[in-house]
């Protein structure tokens, strides 16, 4: 088992701020990661220090922090969410591993280190990412994870349809095809809730169903995903805009230069930003069913646009 002690998220996290929940919860999955992705010897230890290096190499931790704060509105054990929130970062940075391929975005820079190919070898990066989505199902479907089988099930069930062709990979193919699309604006909104919102939306499912929550509940909470993950995109392309690579760790300005379609480029710097507000109450709407129980879930939701990285 997991070196967490058996108590809910709340315990853990107190009364702080929404940041020291943030910075608790990373350090804990990045502990969890290192358990989960021990460095191997024989050969095929060198994609292990891939999938390694692009692990544990820090990163905000917000879908494992979203997948602890749900499942702590149900009295889920740390124990437990942790592990489920190792196994959807294991897909997240997986996800940023072929994103900075040649043949995707082609991005030197990853949370201001080089990107896996840079660092290895492009071959390397695409198996790396490669093992680390197939590691994460293999975590959810271990018993360690829950004691429940079928919540198991819905956990995989979950995680395949948010990273698939009908969730991030689908968005993804469809992002690299903008160009030639002439997307309107809710074909570019469905582009980036496919891309970015479903694996948040999965992070916020998941935790209410290891929780075993009523459906009703697990769909509020998947509806809060989708809108944070949107307002979290349109954030991301404000960065991308008016931030710098000290600040975000990345190379900036690469969407304009690439002719990409943003909501930042249809509605203008403050038309997105205030479209990015809009979301955020919209998904601060979707925890009325939580109460003063979801405070950090809504503070959350605030830090997306607020964020400089």
């Amino acid at each position: 088992m997991s070196n967490v002690a058996v108590k809910s998220a709340s315990t853990e996290f107190g009364e702080g701020s929404f940041k020291a929940a943030l910075k608790f919860t990373a350090d804990r999955v990045n502990e969890e990661l290192n358990r989960l992705l021990p460095p191997v010897l024989e050969p095929e230890g060198h994609v292990v220090k891939a999938m390694r290096y692009a692990a544990l190499d820090g990163g905000k931790r917000l879908r494992p922090f979203l997948v602890c704060a749900a499942s702590d509105l149900f009295g889920v054990p740390l124990v437990i969410s942790i592990r489920v929130a190792a196994a959807i970062e294991m897909v997240h940075c997986y996800s940023l591993i072929h994103d900075d391929l040649p043949a995707m975005d082609d991005d030197d820079l990853r949370r201001g280190r080089l990107t896996v190919h840079k660092k290895f070898d492009e071959a390397t990066a695409i198996l790396a990412g490669d093992a680390l989505l197939t590691e994460s199902f293999a975590v959810l479907a271990n018993p360690e994870t829950h004691a429940d089988s079928n919540v198991r099930i819905a956990l995989v069930q979950e995680l395949a349809h948010a990273s698939g062709a009908a969730g991030m990979v689908g968005g993804q193919i469809i992002d690299l095809r903008a160009a030639n699309l002439s997307l309107d604006d809710s074909g570019l909104r469905r582009l980036q809730n496919l891309k970015t919102g479903c694996i948040i939306s999965c992070a916020c499912r998941s935790g209410a169903v290891v929780g075993k929550a009523p459906t009703e509940l697990v769909t509020a909470l998947g509806k809060y995903g989708i809108a944070m993950g949107l307002a979290f995109q349109i954030a991301d392309d404000v960065l991308d805009v008016e931030g710098s690579s000290a600040e975000t760790g990345k190379a900036i300005g690469k969407d304009e230069a690439a002719g990409k379609a943003t909501f930042v480029s249809r509605l203008g710097l403050k038309g997105a930003k205030d479209y990015a507000s809009s979301l955020v109450d919209e998904a601060i709407a979707h925890l009325a069913p939580f109460g003063a129980k979801a405070k950090l879930l809504k503070e959350a939701a605030i830090f997306v646009v607020e964020r400089r990285n």
